[in-house]
C-alpha cells in the first residue's frame, strides 16, 4: 500500500479513538448486566406478572416478531408503549453503541491487514500495545453482551413499542437482532470473524515473548538476581536507568495476560503451528484461574484446578489475589488464596505512589534537562544517520527535534521561584501560563509508528530499531513531564478492588488479626481514594453508588482501627487506675496494721493467707526479656498510632478523611458510657474496664464514692494525655468535651451521665431517708451522719456527704451538673409546699384567729388544741430543711471549687453580690443573685426556691391570696413548733425568704412576726406541768436560736425583744450537761 494511502486510514487515531469508546461501550454492557440482575432496581417492564406473556413471547420469537397477529400476548405492551419508549431507551441505544463499535472494528482491522502492518512490543510500542487493548475490549464487550440475559427481551420490547407508536419498526432493529442473535454463542463467532487476522495478531501477540517470561518469574529469582535493586550496581547508581524496552518495564502483568490468552482464544490454530505460541500459552495458563474482563466479571481460563505461586508485582499479586478469593477452586491447599500480609505490600505501594506525587516537581525538573540535553540530541543523531527519510516522516521527526531542543530549566524555574506550582490535569503548569504538555507528541509518534509500521512502507520502522528505542524513552520522559498521574494510575490504581468489597473486607480482617500487619491497615482506606478512576463518562448512572460504596469501605476501615485503638488505649487507661486506686487513703489501713504489729512483734500472719504486695512491685522484674501485659498493649498501640498517624488527611470522592477524628470520636463515645458504666454483676459489654467508674445500680442503690471516681478520671486523663505521644490528638479537647457532657442529664448519644446517676442517688438513696430521720444532718461536722437503728444501713451518709465528697461531687458534676440537681430538689420542696398550702387553706379560721391572737397565751392554748396536723406540717418542714442544708453543702463546696479554678472570676462575682442593697430592684437582686448561686456563692435570698415557688402559682389564685397563705403558714409553723418536743429526732428547720420575695413583701417584717408567734408558743413550754410535753424543751429553744443564726433578715436583738436570753443561756447548760453524761 502506498504511503500516500497509509497517511489517510489515520491508524493511529482510529486506534485511540475506538480504544477509549470502547471502554465507555463496554462500562455501559456491564452496568445494563447489573440492572437487569438486581431485582431492587431491575426495570419495571421485566418485573410485572401482567408483562409475563409479552416477556415469553419475544424471547421466544425474537428477532421475527408478529406485532400484529399475536396482539393477545403484546396487549399489556400496547397500553404501555409510551412508558416503555421512555424507559428502554438508554438500554436501546446502548446495544446500537455495540453495533456500531463492532463495525468500526472490524474495519479498522481489515485496514490494518490491508497495510500489512507489523506489530513489535518492544519497537512499535504504542501501535501495538493500541492494538491488542482494541481486541481485547471488543471481545469483551461481546462477552459482556452475552452475559446480558434479558437482552433479547429488552430491544424486542423497545422495537414493539416503537412500531406501535410509529407504525414502523426501528431502521437499525434487523441488523442489531441479528446481531444479538449471532453472538449467543459468542466464542465460535469471534473465532470465526477473527479467522483473515490471525497473522497479525499472532505477531502481535508473539511480540510478548521477550518482555512476559522475563515479569512471570518466581520472588526468589527476582531477589537472587537483584532485578530491582539499587544497590547492585554502585557504580551506576549516578547514571541515569535506561534500557531499550523502557514502556514495557511497567507494563501490567494482569494486561499482558489478557492479551495473550484472548488473543489465542481468537486465533488457536497457531497454537497447533507455532512452537512459541504454545510456550507463551501455557506460560499464562500457569499465572492463574481467571482473567478479568471488566471489574468483577471474570472468565475462568481452566478446566481442571493448579496451584500457583504468587506474582511478583505488587499490583498483580493484589488482582490475582482477588480474583482468586472470590472463586476458590477446590483443593487441599486453600491458604495458597489467602495472604494476611497483604497490608504492607498495600502500605508500601501507597507510599511510594505519595513519594512520586509529592517530588513531582524534582521529577519534572530533572527530565526538563534530560529531554533537552539528551533526548533531542540522541534522536538528531539517528534522524542524520538514517538513509532514507520521506518528506512526511522527516517533517514529524525533525518536529520532535525541534520541540525537545526548545526545552530549558527556566521554564520550571520561573514557577519555582513564586512558589505557584500547580498540577492541573496531566500537565504542569507555572505561574505564566505555560503549560508542559507532550500529547501531540505522542500523538505524531503513534501516527509515525503507524505510517512506517505498513507493508512496503518507504521508511519501514522495522529497519530502525534504534529509532524507535530513543523514541519509547522519549515518550516515557515526556509522560514524567505531564503524565505522572497516568503512569501511576497505569501501573498501581486499584479501584477494581470496589467491586470486591466483600473480599476487600476480607483481606483487612485478616491482616488486622496478625499484629505485625497493623500499622499498615491504614493502606486499605487509602486505597479507596483510587475508587474515583473506575467511574466512565459514559455511565454517569453509577458514579453515585460507586462513590457511597467507597466512603463506606473507607469509614468501616477508619472505624474499625479506631475502635483497636481505642480498646488498646482503654485497657491501658483501666490498668494505670488499678495502680492509682491502690494508692489511694482507704488502702492504708492494713499496711499500717502490718507496720504496727511488727513493731510490737505481734505473731506473723498464717501461711495460707495471702500477702498483699505493695504498690510499685509490678514495676520490678529481674530480665527485660520479660514481656508482660503493659508491654504488649503499649506495642499494639504504637503499631495502631503509627497507622493512624501516617497521613494527616486524604481525599475519598472530594471528601476530606482526618484518621485520627474516628480515634478521638471512639474514644468520646466509648469514655462517655465507662464513666457511667453500671454494676460489675450487670454490665453488658465483655470489653468492659475492670474498675467499674461510677458503679450505679438501681436495684441496691450502690454507687461509686464521687471522691473514687474522681480518682480514676484523674488516672484515665492522666494516662489518655500519654496518647498524644503516639499520636497527634488533642486530649485535652477530648477530655473536656467528655466530662462537659457528662455535667449534662444527658449525653451527646442521648445516655445518662454521672449528673443524672448522682442526682437520683441523694435524691432517693440519701435524703429519702434523711428525710424518715434515719440519716440526719450534723451542721458541726458539715455531713449527714447514720442514725443508730436496728436495721444495719447499706452505707454510711458520712462517707457520701463529708467536705472531701461534696467536693468531689462539685468537680465531677460542676456548675451546671449542680444546676440540675438544684432543679431536682426544688421541685421536691415545691411539691412540699404545695402540701403545706392545702393544710393552711384547711385550717385558715383558726390560723387567722391564731395570728390575731398570739399574745393571749388562754385564746392561744384553747386554738392550738382546735389545730390538727401539726405533726404533718413539722414532717414535711423537716424534709424541705433536709434537701436545703444538702443544697447549701453543695453550695458551699462548688464555692470552693470555683475560687480554686477561676479565682480572678469569682472576685468581680463576690463584688457584684455584696453591692445589692435592700433597696436595689427585686428583679435585678435576683438576677445578681442567680449568677452568684451558679458560682456556688451564699446569698440572703436564694433565686432557685424563689423561681420555683413562683411557678407553683396558678392564674386560679390572686396575689392577696397568695400572700395570706405565705402569712398563715408561718404561723402554721410557728405554732407548731412545740410539738418538736414529743419527738426524739427533734430537728430543725431552715426558713427562708423566697415566699415573700415571689410576693414582693418585706421579708424582715414578716420574719418578725414569725418570731413573734413562735416565741410565744414556746413560752407556753415553761407553764406545762407535764413532762412529756417539754421533754425536749431545750433543744426546741436552742432550734429558734439557730433560725435567727442563720437567716440574714433576723438578729439576736429582735430575739432578745421577746424572748429571753436567760433561758438561751440556761438551755445551753442543760443540753451540754446531757451531752456529759450521755459520752461520759
Amino acid at each position: 500500500m502506498s504511503r500516500a494511502m497509509a497517511y489517510q486510514h489515520k491508524l493511529a487515531e482510529k486506534l485511540t479513538i475506538l480504544n477509549e469508546r470502547g471502554k465507555g461501550v463496554l462500562v455501559r454492557m456491564n452496568h445494563i448486566k447489573k440492572i437487569c440482575t438486581d431485582p431492587k432496581v431491575r426495570p419495571s417492564f421485566l418485573t410485572e406478572k401482567a408483562m409475563e406473556p409479552a416477556y415469553k413471547y419475544l424471547n421466544k420469537k425474537f428477532p421475527n416478531i408478529d406485532f400484529r397477529g399475536n396482539s393477545q400476548h403484546l396487549s399489556n405492551i400496547q397500553k404501555q408503549k409510551s412508558e416503555i419508549l421512555s424507559g428502554l431507551t438508554s438500554y436501546y441505544q446502548s446495544f446500537l453503541d455495540v453495533m456500531e463499535f463492532r463495525d468500526h472494528v472490524y474495519e479498522l482491522l481489515n485496514t490494518i491487514d490491508a497495510c500489512q502492518c507489523f506489530f513489535n512490543i518492544a519497537v512499535n510500542f504504542g501501535f501495538t500495545k493500541g492494538y491488542l487493548d482494541l481486541i481485547v475490549t471488543y471481545t469483551s464487550v461481546i462477552l459482556m453482551l452475552s452475559r446480558i440475559d434479558d437482552r433479547k427481551v429488552l430491544v424486542g420490547m423497545y422495537n414493539c413499542a416503537h412500531e406501535m407508536s410509529n407504525g414502523t419498526s426501528d431502521p437499525a432493529y434487523p441488523r442489531l437482532g441479528q446481531m444479538i442473535l449471532e453472538y449467543d454463542h459468542p466464542w465460535k463467532k469471534l473465532t470465526e470473524d477473527f479467522g483473515p487476522h490471525t497473522k497479525s495478531v499472532t505477531e502481535a501477540v508473539l511480540s510478548l515473548q521477550l518482555v512476559y517470561p522475563r515479569r512471570n518469574l518466581p520472588a526468589e529469582q527476582w531477589r537472587s538476581a537483584q532485578l530491582l535493586s539499587l544497590l547492585s550496581a554502585p557504580a551506576a547508581m549516578l547514571s541515569p536507568a535506561c534500557c531499550d524496552t523502557i514502556p514495557c518495564e511497567y507494563l501490567p502483568m494482569e494486561v499482558m495476560e489478557r492479551w495473550i490468552i484472548i488473543g489465542f482464544l481468537l486465533c488457536h490454530s497457531s497454537l497447533n503451528t507455532n512452537q512459541p505460541s504454545q510456550d507463551l500459552w501455557k506460560m499464562a495458563l500457569r499465572s492463574g484461574l481467571y482473567i478479568t474482563l471488566i471489574r468483577d466479571e471474570v472468565i475462568n481460563i481452566h478446566k481442571a484446578l493448579f496451584v500457583f505461586m504468587a506474582l511478583s508485582f505488587s499490583r498483580d499479586e493484589v488482582l490475582w489475589l482477588l480474583r482468586h478469593s472470590e472463586n476458590i477452586p477446590k483443593t487441599k491447599t486453600p491458604e495458597d488464596y489467602v495472604d494476611s500480609q497483604l497490608a504492607e505490600l498495600l502500605f508500601y505501594m501507597e507510599k511510594l505512589r505519595t513519594m512520586v506525587t509529592r517530588h513531582s516537581r524534582v521529577l519534572q525538573r530533572y527530565h526538563v534537562q534530560y529531554l533537552a540535553q539528551f533526548d533531542a540530541l540522541a534522536l538528531n543523531d539517528t534522524i542524520q544517520n538514517m538513509n532514507v527519510c520521506p518528506e512526511e516522516e522527516s517533517i514529524l521527526m525533525t518536529s520532535f527535534v525541534s520541540q525537545l531542543s526548545a526545552m530549558t530549566i527556566k521554564q520550571g524555574e520561573r514557577g519555582e521561584r513564586c512558589c505557584q506550582v500547580a498540577h492541573l490535569g496531566d500537565s504542569f503548569i507555572v505561574e505564566n501560563g505555560e503549560q508542559f504538555d507532550f500529547r501531540a507528541l505522542r500523538l505524531d509518534w503513534l501516527r509515525l509508528q503507524a505510517y512506517t509500521s505498513v507493508c512496503k512502507a518507504p521508511l519501514p520502522l522495522r529497519d530502525y530499531p534504534d529509532l524507535a528505542k530513543i523514541m519509547n524513552m522519549t515518550e516515557f520522559h515526556t509522560k514524567m513531564m505531564d503524565s505522572l498521574e497516568e503512569l501511576l494510575h497505569e501501573t498501581s490504581d486499584l479501584s477494581t478492588l470496589c467491586f470486591y468489597p466483600r473480599t476487600f473486607e476480607k483481606m483487612f480482617c485478616q491482616s488486622s488479626e496478625e499484629v505485625s500487619m497493623q500499622r499498615y491497615l491504614i493502606a486499605f482506606p487509602l486505597v479507596c481514594s483510587h475508587f474515583p478512576g473506575c467511574a466512565h463518562d459514559m455511565c454517569p448512572e453509577e458514579t453515585a453508588p460507586i462513590e457511597k460504596r467507597s466512603l463506606r469501605l473507607c469509614v468501616t476501615f477508619l472505624e474499625e482501627i479506631a475502635k483497636q485503638a481505642c480498646n488498646v488505649v482503654l485497657e491501658i487507661c483501666a490498668e494505670q487506675c488499678n495502680l492509682n486506686d491502690q494508692l489511694l487513703a482507704k488502702h492504708c489501713a492494713q499496711t499500717i496494721s502490718t507496720a504496727r504489729n511488727k513493731k510490737q512483734k505481734k505473731p506473723l500472719a498464717k501461711k495460707g493467707e495471702v500477702q498483699r504486695e505493695k504498690p510499685g512491685a509490678e514495676s520490678q522484674r529481674k530480665d527485660r526479656a520479660i514481656v508482660t501485659i503493659m508491654d504488649k498493649l503499649h506495642m499494639t498501640l504504637t503499631e495502631l498510632c503509627s497507622s493512624l498517624s501516617h497521613c494527616n488527611q486524604f481525599t475519598v470522592w472530594d471528601h476530606i478523611v482526618i484518621p485520627t477524628e474516628f480515634l478521638v470520636a471512639q474514644l468520646e463515645t466509648r469514655l462517655s458510657k465507662y464513666f457511667i458504666c453500671t454494676h460489675p454483676n450487670t454490665h453488658p459489654n465483655s470489653f468492659m474496664i475492670i474498675v467499674q467508674m461510677a458503679g450505679y445500680n438501681q436495684t441496691t442503690q450502690e454507687i461509686a464514692r464521687p471522691s473514687d471516681l474522681l480518682a480514676g478520671i484523674r488516672a484515665y486523663t492522666a494516662s489518655l494525655h500519654t496518647l498524644s505521644r503516639y499520636v497527634n490528638v488533642d486530649v485535652t479537647r477530648l477530655v473536656k468535651s467528655v466530662l462537659l457532657q457528662q455535667t449534662q442529664p444527658l449525653d451527646s448519644q442521648g445516655d445518662q451521665t454521672i449528673t443524672t446517676l448522682y442526682t437520683t442517688w441523694y435524691l432517693e438513696g440519701l435524703l429519702r431517708q434523711a428525710s424518715s430521720a434515719m440519716i440526719v444532718h450534723c451542721p458541726t461536722m458539715h455531713c449527714f451522719i447514720n442514725q443508730t437503728t436496728e436495721n444495719e444501713q447499706s452505707f454510711r451518709a458520712e462517707e457520701y456527704s463529708d467536705i472531701p465528697e461534696m467536693q468531689a461531687l462539685a468537680e465531677l458534676i460542676g456548675p451546671y451538673g449542680l444546676k440540675f440537681l438544684s432543679e431536682n430538689l426544688m421541685w421536691h420542696i415545691t411539691s412540699q409546699v404545695s402540701e403545706l398550702k392545702k393544710l393552711v387553706i384547711e385550717n385558715m379560721d383558726i390560723l387567722v384567729q391564731m395570728r390575731a391572737n398570739f399574745d393571749k397565751p388562754e385564746v392561744m392554748a384553747n386554738l392550738q388544741r382546735r389545730l390538727p396536723a401539726s405533726e404533718s406540717v413539722l414532717k414535711r418542714m423537716t424534709i424541705i430543711g433536709v434537701i436545703l442544708s444538702f443544697r447549701a453543702m453543695t453550695q458551699d463546696m462548688l464555692g470552693d471549687v470555683m475560687h480554686r479554678h477561676c479565682p480572678y472570676l469569682m472576685g468581680p462575682i463576690e463584688c457584684l453580690r455584696d453591692l445589692v442593697s435592700p433597696e436595689t430592684d427585686i428583679k435585678v437582686t435576683l438576677s445578681v443573685f442567680e449568677l452568684a448561686t451558679a458560682a456556688g456563692l451564699c446569698c440572703d435570698i436564694d433565686p432557685a426556691l424563689v423561681a420555683a415557688i413562683a411557678g407553683m402559682r396558678t392564674d386560679t389564685t390572686s396575689m392577696e391570696e397568695e400572700y395570706k397563705l405565705a402569712c398563715l403558714l408561718l404561723v402554721y409553723i410557728a405554732v407548731s413548733l412545740p410539738v418538736l418536743t414529743q419527738d426524739p429526732n427533734s430537728y430543725y428547720s431552715r426558713e427562708n425568704g423566697a415566699l415573700f420575695t415571689v410576693q414582693n413583701k418585706n421579708i424582715e417584717q414578716h420574719l418578725k412576726e414569725f418570731l413573734l408567734v413562735a416565741s410565744s408558743t414556746l413560752l407556753q413550754l415553761g407553764q406545762s406541768v407535764e413532762k412529756v410535753d417539754s421533754k425536749n424543751r431545750d433543744s426546741i429553744y436552742l432550734l429558734l436560736h439557730m433560725i435567727v443564726e442563720e437567716s440574714p433578715f433576723l438578729s439576736q436583738d429582735m430575739l432578745e425583744s421577746c424572748f429571753p436570753y436567760v433561758l438561751l443561756r440556761n438551755a445551753y447548760r442543760d443540753v451540754y450537761r446531757a451531752t456529759v453524761i450521755t459520752m461520759g
